[in-house]
């Protein structure tokens, strides 16, 4: 069967594996422009950071190092640095690769949900979601026809429900269109969908020869190259390595290495499919901390707004309440002010709507 995608949030590890992670051919697709191999030119390390590989070349920092124009002659002697990168990663990934619900379509609009649903939630619980929002609104249509608050809804348990708003208003940007964007831009143009996203729906649902860079990829890029990395450089890196033509693999591959192997506590550079090509291999300071792409620990949840927000909207979510109500519900009657700053900021967000001193999800 067809298996296909994996953010923002992909830490969670599973034992469970795709057997055969090759992507059956699907409807041909355009893609972009391959990008060369192996172009890029050697960057400036710190002492000791560079790293040999056995084909006698810093292959994980010419892997990753941006197009310069006075470095990087696409010389053949360092295509197969990069190549021999990819074909240890692949060969990886053939028997480990995670089977994960997602990575069953090609749908655009269900890799949608998928990677909106990624963005900040694990791989476990949006597992436990996924399927039951995609068989409520299996396209972008049923999604779009549904008030705000059905969808808001049926995303309880995936926080940050603004997710939830920004996934409606795409689907009735798409639905108006009548058809779902099959560009760069066309993509970004979406509510709430951002460069990630964009082109994770590009890789992973049109198999167009992207890369994608999600916290995992970033801190792996980082990693490789032994060194933080820009926004711009960490993307450039992430095409530079889709081998043409298998965009969806790679990028799948790419995902579970860092969620499983390369992770940000601990990474087990020991096993490491591509450690020789790896400049960091797990010494000296962490070159991911503080590279594009790499997310940072958020502030506490426990008494936050965030907490706050969410416990109204999941009372909310069980039958509108009176707007008085609110600092009890969100356990805030010792502040009231605060508590009539988060209503005010549910309301001016759309997710809560304010009717007759009643506060509901919006549409009901």
């Amino acid at each position: 069967s067809p298996k296909c995608s994996t953010i923002a949030t992909r830490s969670a590890t599973d034992a469970s594996v795709v057997k055969s992670p090759r992507a059956p051919k699907l409807a041909p697709q355009e893609r972009l422009p391959a990008q060369r191999l192996g172009s890029g030119g050697a960057t400036a390390r710190p002492a000791g950071a560079a790293r040999r590989s056995s084909l006698g070349d810093t292959a994980g920092v010419h892997a990753v190092s941006p197009d310069r124009s006075d470095a990087g002659d696409g010389s053949p002697e360092r295509r197969p640095a990069v190549s021999a990168l990819q074909r240890a990663l692949l060969e990886w990934a053939e028997p480990r690769l995670r089977d994960l619900p997602w990575r069953r379509t090609r749908d655009p609009w269900r890799v949608l949900v998928a990677e909106v649903m990624l963005q900040q939630t694990g791989v476990a619980r949006v597992r436990e979601r996924y399927g039951e929002f995609c068989s409520r609104f299996p396209t972008p249509e049923a999604c779009a026809a549904a008030p705000a608050g059905d969808v808001i809804e049926a995303w309880r348990g995936l926080g940050y429900n603004r997710r939830a708003l920004h996934l409606h208003a795409a689907a009735r940007r798409i639905s108006a269109t009548g058809d779902f964007p099959t560009s760069l831009d066309g993509l970004l143009a979406l509510p709430g969908v951002g460069p990630y996203t964009s082109r994770a729906v590009l890789a992973l649902a049109f198999e167009r020869d992207v890369g994608v860079v999600d916290t995992n990829v970033g801190r792996l890029l980082a990693r490789l190259a032994g060194r933080r990395l820009t926004r711009t450089e960490a993307q450039q890196a992430a095409d530079r390595l889709v081998p043409p033509g298998q965009a969806w693999i790679w990028n799948q591959a790419l995902f579970d290495l860092g969620a499983t192997v390369c992770t940000r506590r601990a990474p087990a550079c020991a096993p490491c499919p591509v450690r020789q090509h790896c400049a960091w291999r797990g010494e000296g300071p962490d070159p991911a901390d503080g590279s594009a792409g790499v997310s940072v620990a958020q502030a506490p949840f426990e008494g936050s707004d965030r907490q706050g927000r969410g416990r109204l909207v999941e009372v909310l979510r069980a039958g509108p309440q009176p707007a008085a109500a609110a600092p009890r519900l969100m356990a805030l009657e010792s502040d009231l002010p605060r508590a009539r700053r988060i209503v005010a900021s549910l309301l001016a967000d759309g997710l809560v709507a304010e009717l007759d001193g009643t506060l509901r999800l919006p549409g009901e």
